[in-house]
């Protein structure tokens, strides 16, 4: 990833300090600008405080302070000056870049009956950059397959420690098809258009020749969608939670589609604690587990355990 391309959407003076850094933009994962407050990043599952002539740091006391208008600024350039065009995705409380990058947003939130209408004075930005990282899947996807079928499958990741890289690259793997597997068609329902990092409705990340994608369709009513009119063999959805998407999950089990979902948690254990994902584990709707890490880096996978909860893989201490 070119430095222009990463580092274009901030504020000048940010964007200067930032080239001055002269890091690899491949291992950048976020960049986090709060008013007042020195400027971070996080670089390789490190952060770090940013000098103004590109320092790193692990003395936040050296970081170039962000001044509330170089914020201002920055938002002009993600939203292209048209701040009303991303209204919705505002109310969410992030804006989604070409790419899949997205953009986390705080400050001062207007609400009415109970819901978001609008975000104002926002002093609170976090930069997370997508990063394709083709064949990080090759590993692991020999366990997820029996007799040429994809297991039922849940990613079970803390936030930052690589499930929406892995699972991209597992809806790859599963389009193109591999040694394990033929090609299969596979729908993804992107809500967050972080998986295909889609542009005017196509997919900048690679999914694989026999993806059908939809982007920015809410999960639960993509994945009837999806169903309905695209017959997949498999349904890929990231950060699964809510009670919609719990019922549509269900449609999925049900209708002999195969299922690759993900969820934030630490541990199996972890997950259980959530009401609605411990019944489908109670009930071992899912026939596999990937536990990922990042106490050593992002992506780590640290366990892959069947529906029985038994280790088939376990990464040594």
């Amino acid at each position: 990833m070119a430095d222009e391309k990463v580092f274009r959407i901030f504020a000048g003076k940010i964007k200067e300090i930032l080239r001055e850094t002269r890091l690899d933009t491949d291992k950048l994962q976020e960049v986090r600008m709060r008013a007042g407050s020195p400027l971070f990043l996080k670089y390789q599952g490190r952060e770090w405080a940013v000098g103004e002539n590109g320092e790193l740091s692990a003395d936040w006391k050296k970081g170039y302070r962000i001044k509330k208008e170089e914020l201002r600024e920055t938002l002009e350039y993600l939203s292209g000056y048209s701040m009303y065009a991303y209204d919705e995705d505002m109310k969410q409380g992030y804006l989604t870049l070409p790419g899949g990058h997205r953009v986390g947003l705080a400050g001062k939130i207007v609400t009415e009956d109970g819901k978001v209408q609008c975000i104002r004075h926002i002093s609170f930005l976090n930069v997370r950059f997508s990063h394709e990282v083709k064949g990080c899947g090759e590993r692991v996807l020999p366990y997820l397959t029996v007799n040429g079928q994809v297991c039922h499958t849940l990613i079970i990741s803390p936030p930052g420690a690589g499930k929406t890289t892995l699972l991209r690259d597992l809806i790859r793997l599963i389009s193109d098809g591999s040694p394990w597997l033929p090609g299969q068609n596979v729908g993804v329902a992107d809500e967050r258009s972080e998986l295909g990092g889609a542009y005017l409705g196509v997919p900048q990340n690679d999914l694989g020749m026999r993806t059908d994608l939809l982007d920015g369709c809410p999960k639960g009513l993509g994945m009837r969608m999806l169903l309905r009119s695209m017959a997949p063999q498999v349904i890929a959805v990231d950060e699964i939670g809510s009670e919609t998407d719990f019922e549509a999950l269900e449609s999925v089990f049900y209708c002999g589609c195969k299922l690759l979902a993900t969820v934030h948690g630490n541990n199996l254990e972890d997950v259980k604690k959530k009401p609605l994902i411990s019944r489908l584990i109670h009930e071992r709707m899912f026939e596999r587990y990937v536990i990922l890490g990042c106490a050593i880096g992002p992506g780590k996978v640290m366990q892959i355990l069947n529906e029985q909860e038994s280790p088939l893989f376990c990464e040594e201490a």
